[in-house]
């Protein structure tokens, strides 16, 4: 992939002080096990992150993309209650996602309606579907596969117990690889770039841009249907308020990473630096027994400062 550009580096040695921090205050925060599990806290969120970070460098927005989890989740309790395997249960929630991402971009692609709005409203009915169908209630029972997926350690599947990486860590870091290099490596990630950067050009340049964009948003749906798979697994249930406010915080990873809002700029290994150092940081913060509202403050802080300071520091630049 491309060298690593400043913000990126920012980043990382944001991630570098943050543990040592942590490491400092909180006896055993540097152990492996620790590391390890504070994992669990981010994955997720992590692969909804990396496919927004695609959808905002392509010029468009997905905020229902928490909601197509919940919507996943639920299809997979009740294929679960029709009798169906692991494997159709798994097909279930990939499936669900794929359609809902589809509503997404044909809504965005046919209809030309924008997709902040076309996905605030698909939010509001993946999100009140899933309400409506539970209730107060959760599904739960499922194979004992998806426990393991969501909770086991990669070492302890293949044997070796001192490589204590989580599954779903893994499952992270193939998708930022495979994401990275269809966005930095390929023509279709150029073109992507394009589209955000100036859609009209891109357009009159022959890319099928509209194409681009449903892809992308089905691609977005199915992410959240493998996310909603190892969330499931790893919480033992479908609960109604399942990833209940997801969409913002991987929004701001992504923001955070350096992905331009209005697109046409950012990579995939922003993405991920911004994707660990908040899971970081809230995981210490939990720690320490910061309370959720403080927690949500300063992500909040994090998402303006990444906002604010790139243009200050490129407006210094072009008057000096």
């Amino acid at each position: 992939m491309k060298a690593w550009n400043t913000w990126e580096r920012v980043l990382l040695v944001l991630l570098v002080v943050l543990l040592g921090i942590f490491g400092l205050m909180q006896d055993g925060f540097m152990s492996v096990e620790t590391l390890a599990d504070s994992t669990f806290n981010f994955s997720e969120k992590g692969l909804l992150a990396l496919a927004l970070a695609l959808l905002i460098v392509c010029g468009e927005i997905d905020l229902s993309i928490a909601a197509s989890l919940a919507l996943s989740s639920l299809a997979m309790g009740y294929s679960m209650r029709a009798g169906a395997g692991p494997w159709g249960i798994a097909a279930a929630a990939l499936c669900t996602g794929g359609m809902a991402g589809a509503l997404n971009g044909t809504l965005v692609t046919r209809y030309h309606i924008p997709s902040i709005v076309a996905t605030i409203g698909t939010l509001s009915l993946y999100r009140g579907l899933a309400l409506v169908a539970l209730g107060d209630q959760s599904i739960s029972g499922y194979p004992d596969i998806f426990s393991t997926l969501g909770n086991a350690y990669l070492g302890t599947l293949i044997g070796l117990p001192w490589l204590m990486v989580p599954v779903e860590f893994v499952a992270l870091l193939l998708l930022a690889l495979a994401t990275g290099l269809f966005l930095h490596r390929t023509t279709m990630g150029r073109r992507v770039y394009a589209i955000g950067a100036n859609p009209v050009a891109a357009r009159f340049s022959g890319i099928p841009a509209d194409r681009y964009r449903f892809g992308l948003f089905v691609f977005a749906g199915l992410t959240a249907g493998l996310a909603a798979i190892l969330l499931t697994g790893r919480i033992g249930s479908t609960r109604p308020n399942i990833a209940m406010g997801w969409e913002l915080d991987a929004i701001t990873m992504v923001i955070l990473g350096g992905v331009a809002i209005e697109g046409g700029r950012g990579s995939i290994v922003g993405t991920l630096l911004a994707i660990v150092l908040i899971g970081v940081l809230t995981f210490g913060m939990g720690m320490a027994n910061v309370t959720g509202i403080v927690m949500s403050m300063l992500i909040g802080l994090m998402l303006i400062v990444a906002m604010v300071l790139p243009r200050l520091l490129h407006r210094r630049g072009a008057t000096t």
